[in-house]
């Protein structure tokens, strides 16, 4: 008999949500404590990105790309349904839901608007290797759609954040927003928190299987290094929390109001994406990888987008700071709604995967 899938998650895993509401109230508690944190932490940085955060991320992806088997993404890269599908959430529905759902719901705040806006233009390149992983998903299909989404990102941010913010708004008569950031400063941030982390993880695979081969490497480093992807996880968040702790508690109402639609859009990104997976009748473990994929957003891109043009106390850096502080805790929980749904939908786990 095959055991559960919550079963086969390690103790740390299992109650990770007990995990991260501690890591956020730690945060929030240093945040608070010590006032001149936010200050220090943000001194020095990466492009607009504070270097803690970004120690925290490399962190936590260096191990989940270690994982990967490099020498099974060209297979994956062929299968037209993942990768249609994939392209279509991320960079057609993704975009178009969020600009609807920050129309709606904060229709009074153009600039909280457009933070949320800005946060649907970012496909996510980080995190959602973490949540992929956690819900025993594709790691070869997260790291080639990952891949497709940083190539994109590069050429087509820009481009959307001009319709979005500029051109639907003016055809609409709604009020519009300019975007003025280059295709160096997205480039910067992909080599940054995807090319590092992904050298690292393939340089070592070789390294571990050529020295002293493939069970060596999966059966007693990899889940030594695996760890570490959660620790990193939780000092990312800490950190999140402790640089805006002052700002959530001073705007409780403000935030509360840009988590809405956060709340709406992650929620119903992953339902559309896995409801459509099942319909292409995909494996759950690639199907997982697309739900995931198409929920998740770059927040790293986000906040440096925002910060970059519109200042770091503008309301549109407001609303990329709260968007992974929202995120964390919904796509932590969406992991546990898959391990279900794979119960509820693959009848048999032995049989895909």
């Amino acid at each position: 008999m095959t055991e559960p899938a919550l079963a086969r998650l390690s103790v740390v895993d299992r109650f990770l949500p007990v995990w991260i509401i501690v890591a956020m109230i730690f945060g929030l508690g240093l945040g608070r404590v010590f006032p001149d944190l936010n200050d220090w932490l943000d001194t020095v940085k990466i492009g607009s990105v504070s270097l803690p955060i970004a120690v925290g991320l490399l962190v936590m992806m260096y191990p989940v790309l270690a994982k990967v088997r490099y020498s099974q993404i060209g297979e994956i890269a062929m299968d037209r349904k993942l990768m249609a599908s994939s392209l279509i959430l991320n960079w057609v529905v993704g975009p178009a839901l969020m600009f609807s759902l920050a129309w709606l719901m904060l229709p009074d705040l153009p600039q909280y608007r457009t933070g949320l806006i800005i946060i649907g233009l970012a496909r996510c390149i980080a995190m959602v290797l973490i949540w992929n992983d956690l819900a025993c998903g594709d790691r070869e299909a997260a790291a080639v759609l990952v891949a497709l989404n940083s190539v994109f990102q590069i050429v087509a941010y820009s481009v959307l954040g001009y319709f979005y913010l500029e051109l639907l708004p003016n055809w609409l008569g709604l009020e519009s927003a300019a975007l003025n950031v280059s295709m160096w400063e997205i480039a910067k941030i992909v080599l940054v928190f995807l090319g590092i982390p992904l050298a690292g993880g393939y340089f070592t695979r070789r390294w571990g299987e050529r020295s002293r081969g493939i069970e060596w490497y999966e059966g007693k480093f990899l889940p030594k290094l695996a760890p570490w992807a959660l620790y990193g996880l939780l000092f990312t968040v800490v950190i999140l929390f402790a640089l805006q702790g002052e700002t959530i508690t001073a705007q409780p109402l403000d935030v509360a109001r840009i988590a809405l639609p956060l709340l709406a859009y992650f929620g119903l990104m992953w339902t559309v994406a896995f409801a459509l997976g099942l319909r292409l009748h995909l494996s759950y473990e690639k199907n997982a990888s697309v739900a995931f994929t198409a929920a998740s957003n770059n927040f790293e891109l986000a906040i440096a987008v925002a910060i970059g043009v519109f200042g770091v106390t503008s309301g549109e850096a407001l609303a990329g700071v709260v968007g992974p502080l929202i995120e964390v805790p919904v796509l932590v929980g969406l992991v546990y709604v898959a391990l279900w749904a794979r119960k509820r939908f693959y009848a048999d786990p032995a049989v895909v995967g």
